[in-house]
């Protein structure tokens, strides 16, 4: 298949300049490039959509460009944005560019030259004011710019000038990889749509070359929650920021009207099989949470870390103590226990609910188990009597929330 029909079909296509002149492009080898903000030394699940894309773009036989964007995280992107960015150093952007090659090195093979990671302070950083303004400022209309979304929604706040130079640096992006690496096709989220046209039509003025541009759909789950988001937080890519359990956690956890979607998105299961898990309904639709969470955690942390995920998992969810190490897990001294604690400040304390106040509340409501067990009172005491040979004891609250405590002198 055209790579072009296996985006469409699988849902990352939200607006393209030209559909039948992409599909043109894509049915020989070509060069696609997307541009990630160096802001963090890890990536969310918010940033899967593109690195998917990019996956894809890659088995089909494209050459992929990962921009980092050393030079423009320098001035900030005011897209989505109500404040101006803060400003970074060139040090913590290269650290954290290493962080980021690290992880899309998952999802990308980067060896025979089929992907390349670059970084646009290489060539903003040398630019001459006065001739980048003569050569490529001159392409720019003001008026144009201003109807921007982007820039829209920034001028009741107030656009800095700095800013308001960020089109003409992504645009000049987009040229100079066309010169350099012949890529025709930038891609990226739905709120860089002007920035991206602004680049493919820049390429059409300053070199009369041919170059489209593709966005995909900023995802809100069903719930009205912007993806990638959870009680705790943000959902890391990074290991040591969300543990392989954790992010396992997010996948299976995902609302039923959402399953279809994700494994749409964010696994390379086959179309017949993800509309196969799409059709399931009720208990059954366990299956489907479980495959799309097994599958997005191996290829993140690959498959050891998602057996052992998804073993921890099937242990909780059939009622056991879950022995697996991939369980949260917190240290409590010993001596707490010997006299008792009570069970509402126990899950306080373990963070299970946010205060004392929620936890009475959630032992009330019959949300709250000690090893598998409804805790009645919160005023039952917890004490060394309730934990097994390994001095362990597994808190849950509600029907997802697990945390193991682990009882030391």
């Amino acid at each position: 298949m055209n790579v072009y029909d296996v985006l469409e079909e699988r849902g990352f296509i939200e607006q393209v300049s030209d559909g039948e002149a992409v599909q043109r492009m894509l049915s020989r080898p070509s060069t696609c490039y997307i541009g990630f903000d160096p802001t963090s030394d890890s990536f969310h699940i918010g940033s899967l959509v593109p690195i998917m894309a990019l996956t894809h773009m890659q088995r089909h036989g494209h050459k992929v460009i990962v921009l980092i964007g050393g030079g423009t995280a320098m001035i900030g992107d005011p897209s989505g944005r109500t404040e101006l960015r803060k400003l970074m150093t060139m040090k913590r952007i290269e650290a954290n560019a290493e962080g980021l090659k690290r992880q899309l090195e998952h999802f990308i093979d980067f060896e025979d030259d089929m992907a390349v990671m670059l970084n646009n302070a290489d060539w903003l950083m040398p630019l001459n004011f006065i001739e980048f303004l003569r050569d490529i400022g001159r392409h720019f209309s003001v008026n144009r710019m201003l109807a921007a979304e982007s820039y829209r929604q920034r001028m009741e706040s107030g656009l800095s000038f700095i800013e308001f130079n960020y089109m003409l640096l992504q645009s000049y992006d987009f040229l100079h990889l066309y010169r350099d690496k012949g890529c025709t096709l930038q891609m990226g989220g739905n709120d860089q749509w002007g920035n991206i046209l602004a680049g493919a039509d820049l390429i059409r003025r300053a070199e009369g070359g041919e170059a489209e541009a593709l966005t995909f759909p900023l995802l809100i789950t069903s719930t009205g929650t912007k993806m990638g988001k959870s009680e705790k937080g943000a959902v890391w890519l990074d290991p040591d920021r969300t543990t392989p359990y954790d992010y396992y956690q997010y996948w299976i956890n995902t609302d039923d009207r959402d399953v279809g979607r994700f494994l749409s998105l964010f696994t390379l299961l086959p179309m017949d099989e993800v509309r196969r898990l799409s059709a399931l309904e009720g208990a059954e639709l366990r299956e489907a949470k479980e495959t799309l969470a097994y599958e997005a955690t191996r290829l993140n942390h690959g498959g050891e870390e998602a057996e052992k995920a998804r073993n921890a998992a099937r242990a909780l969810f059939s009622g056991g103590m879950g022995g697996d190490s991939s369980i949260p897990t917190m240290e409590m001294k010993r001596d707490r226990f010997r006299g008792g604690i009570s069970a509402f400040e126990l899950f306080a304390d373990t963070g299970l609910a946010k205060s004392k106040g929620e936890a009475r509340r959630l032992i009330k409501q019959g949300g709250a188990y000690l090893n598998g067990e409804r805790v009645e009172s919160f005023e039952d005491l917890v004490t060394l009597e309730h934990m097994d040979e390994k001095g362990t004891i597994l808190l849950r609250a509600g029907k997802k929330k697990y945390i193991r405590i682990i009882a030391v002198d």
